[in-house]
């Protein structure tokens, strides 16, 4: 039987909140860094989820997204490397609708019943701007959830799915729109939300023939808190049934919402619980599992999502993360030239080094060097060592300045030499970081990021953060 062998979430370290200067909001909200994207975020959810497992039994992985930083150009196929996925595998992007994270969960799952595919990997992710100031805005937060699929081993095993499709403009954004369009509340609510998913939640029960006392858990899409109680009513769920939205804590993510919400159930349930999954957009897709014996051992050592909850930071000001979102502008890029453009053949050439994170270790005498050399500067062997992945190594700060001049975003920009627990020293920026907390020993882990983007081209690389668990402290 298809399921979920394991899983794993992502929420940005800063968030909106009440001490922030110019955020007249009582609720916090999760706000993705500057140097972050959807993709990012995908990459960081990956981590957490295959975290034990053989990332070389994988044969695919699907993208889920309505944010994603290209418009031509798979957003899978970065995912894929930056996580040292093998080559031969299929990749694809479900994108450009709110329910593409369990359009893309159903795809997975259908593929391993059909035998196509061992183990999918699927991961979500949204970084949604509404206007400023606005219900969208307010109510909407960044980040990814990831799940592996597989036939065997499974955490929760698939009872079954329904879906409507329904052509609804409600909310949208068409190319070149910067912030999510919605049309009139009332209209959006009265026949989106409160007519389709009940419709959908019905279908599946009748499918199945269960009913809402079969569900031990739901994880149940919703623009806002308010709605979201009052649609859980209307379709029959008790209180103690719903899954922790975290409105307040974490907002809505999009595509990866009602995904992050069956990760955080998946965290708290016991063997043999119904969970039932509803998203929405552009109709709904309804879906069900079953936890087994392996769900409490699946979830250890993950970051997990209320691990992440549990370790924001609140910005200072709403004026900061404007300035993340170019959503108001200075005048201090103007008096800087403009980047050069990456050269693509570059990135093509050094993406083992750059983008899957590949140190060498010699064969000879063990030492790991990075980048990877022609000669160990150890016992000047040629030619002779093997990858090793650095992007789930431990490190520790060896030294680090603060450039202030250096026209960085986030200024100063920090710039660290690490050194990894399995060997290899590496120079690289530090981001996620308060200046408070910087110090030689720092521990560290590695964070796939966004460089800049120039010519259309987002220019991604690795970064150092802070160390959020104890458990990353063993990741290699």
């Amino acid at each position: 039987m298809p399921g979920i062998v394991s899983h794993g979430a992502y929420v940005p370290r800063y968030r909106l909140g009440p001490e922030t200067s110019g955020w007249p909001v009582p609720f916090q909200r999760a706000v993705a860094n500057f140097d972050e994207d959807s993709i990012t975020m995908a990459v960081a959810a990956g981590q957490d989820c295959l975290r034990g497992h053989d990332r070389e039994q994988i044969d695919g992985l699907l993208f889920a997204s309505s944010t994603s930083p290209y418009a031509e150009k798979q957003g899978a196929a970065i995912i894929a490397t930056a996580l040292d996925l093998r080559r031969d595998i299929f990749t694809a992007d479900i994108t450009d609708v709110l329910r593409s994270g369990t359009a893309a969960l159903k795809a997975a799952l259908d593929s391993v019943a059909a035998g196509s595919a061992g183990r999918v990997l699927v991961v979500a992710a949204d970084t949604r701007q509404g206007p400023p100031r606005s219900d969208t805005e307010r109510n909407s937060g960044d980040g990814a959830a990831a799940f592996l699929i597989g036939g065997d081993d499974v955490m929760a095993e698939a009872i079954g799915s329904h879906s409507l499709s329904v052509n609804m403009l409600d909310n949208w954004r068409s190319a070149g729109d910067s912030f999510v369009r919605s049309w009139e509340d009332r209209f959006a609510i009265e026949e989106g939300l409160e007519r389709i998913l009940p419709e959908a939640v019905q279908g599946f029960c009748q499918k199945y023939g269960m009913n809402p006392d079969s569900f031990d858990r739901v994880a149940c899409f919703a623009p806002d808190a308010r709605r979201h109680g009052r649609l859980v009513r209307q379709m029959g769920f008790a209180p103690e049934q719903v899954q922790e939205p975290y409105f307040g804590r974490m907002g809505n993510t999009g595509a990866a919402f009602p995904l992050m919400l069956l990760s955080g159930a998946l965290d708290e349930l016991e063997p043999n619980k119904n969970i039932l999954v509803v998203s929405y957009g552009d109709g709904s897709d309804v879906m069900a599992f079953r936890t087994t014996e392996l769900v409490e051992a699946a979830s250890m050592g993950k970051g997990g999502l209320n691990r992440h909850l549990d370790t924001g930071t609140v910005l200072d000001s709403y004026e900061t993360y404007a300035k993340w979102r170019d959503i108001w502008t200075t005048d201090e890029a103007a008096r800087r030239p403009a980047p050069s453009s990456p050269s693509v053949a570059a990135l093509w050439r050094e993406s083992d080094k750059n983008m899957r994170l590949h140190a060498g270790k010699c064969v000879s005498c063990g030492y790991v060097q990075y980048p990877q050399q022609r000669v160990c500067v150890n016992c000047q062997r040629r030619e002779e060592s093997n990858p090793v992945r650095l992007s789930e190594q431990p490190a520790e700060v060896f030294t680090y300045s603060m450039d202030y001049i250096a026209g960085a975003v986030d200024t100063p920009l920090v710039v660290s030499v690490v050194d990894f627990h399995c060997g290899g020293r590496m120079l690289c920026m530090m981001t996620d970081r308060e200046l408070e907390e910087v110090h030689v020993g720092m521990p560290v882990t590695m964070s796939f990021r966004k460089l800049r983007v120039v010519n259309g081209i987002h220019n991604y690389y690795w970064k150092a953060i802070p160390r959020r668990f104890e458990s990353e402290a063993s990741l290699g």
